[in-house]
């Protein structure tokens, strides 16, 4: 029996299978007898000895798990008691995909070969084990947002007033600081609301609509996250929604404002305006909380202020721009 003393190479990312594969583990060939195995194995320290890799030079032909092993006839060699087809994955395989499986298959191992059926390592029942949990454990901080691990999701809800704050106040500070560049592009267009003071009046209400809809798209992302639906998949038909949205509330409002004002011209600046809003306040909806999950930074406390700020300020440019347009 060959018994290989250092752990297998490792490929970059821990998700993948070759990452929790280990080479430290009870090998032999095909014909060698279960008896003279078994003794090999005395004495001898594996990263896992719950079953034996079977190699024909450097390819595998078969897992052994000591269960058989014990339970062989007298004069067995492991090719009598060995799986011949044992279950077995790529080095590159995502780690719960390589999981799921050996639990499928009711397997105390996983075998990692590459594409020439080169043996690269044996994952033992124990890191099995562990990749289920912290898998586990994302699943449950992504249900609650976009939390790294479970423990973190923990420590945050508990956490002092003075962590609290750290958490918090910068997000704040930025929404404050995005409330006084909102006051400069008022006065920038103090010749507007002079002229007709109406303007001033739906200024709340596109600003309004812009969060409400962009509220909308955070949630539904958070729970498309939660159960694995990437925002990839659902910037394309979530942005056409968001047009929709702003052409119906558009259309909506156009008839409202021209009888409220009786300015023809000022109606269909609202209506531009609640169009162009929506659908960027989708996209920035979208495109935040993505952003600050790439980043390491936790989207739970940043998302919301910082997708407020951008979304009013993008609004105000948005309709004091259709205002000079179709008002002069």
């Amino acid at each position: 029996m060959r018994v290989p003393a250092e752990r297998g190479d490792l490929l970059g990312s821990s998700d993948a299978a070759l990452h929790h594969a280990s080479t430290n583990v009870p090998t032999a060939g095909e014909l060698t007898p279960v008896d003279e195995a078994l003794d090999e194995m005395r004495g001898q320290r594996f990263d896992s000895a719950a079953a034996v890799a079977v190699l024909d030079g450097r390819h595998l032909v078969g897992v052994a798990t000591i269960e058989q092993l014990l339970s062989a006839p007298a004069g067995a060699c492991l090719r009598d008691v060995m799986d011949a087809s044992p279950p077995v994955v790529a080095p590159d395989t995502d780690r719960e995909h390589a999981a799921w499986q050996a639990v499928q298959r009711g397997e105390p191992g996983l075998a990692v070969v590459d594409d020439d059926g080169r043996f690269r390592g044996l994952i033992s029942p124990q890191q099995l084990l562990t990749v289920l949990l912290q898998e586990h454990d994302e699943d449950l901080a992504r249900l609650g947002g976009f939390l790294s691990d479970v423990e973190h999701a923990r420590s945050t809800s508990v956490e002092s007033i003075k962590r609290r704050l750290w958490h918090r106040l910068p997000w704040l500070l930025i929404g404050l600081l995005g409330a006084m560049v909102s006051a400069v592009l008022m006065t920038a267009f103090e010749a507007q609301l002079s002229a007709d003071l109406a303007v001033a009046y739906f200024v709340p209400g596109i600003v309004y609509l812009a969060d409400a809809v962009g509220t909308q798209t955070e949630t539904l992302a958070i729970r498309g996250l939660s159960v694995g639906v990437g925002i990839r998949r659902i910037t394309g038909r979530e942005a056409l929604t968001g047009l929709s949205m702003g052409v119906l509330l558009g259309a909506v409002m156009w008839p409202l404002v021209a009888v409220m004002t009786g300015n023809v011209a000022l109606a269909l600046a609202v209506s531009v305006a609640i169009l162009g809003a929506s659908t960027v306040a989708t996209v920035v909806a979208l495109c935040l909380p993505w952003l600050l999950h790439r980043l390491g930074k936790d989207p739970a406390f940043g998302s919301g202020p910082l997708a407020t700020v951008v979304q009013d300020l993008l609004s105000i440019l948005l309709y004091f721009a259709a205002v000079s347009v179709f008002l002069g």
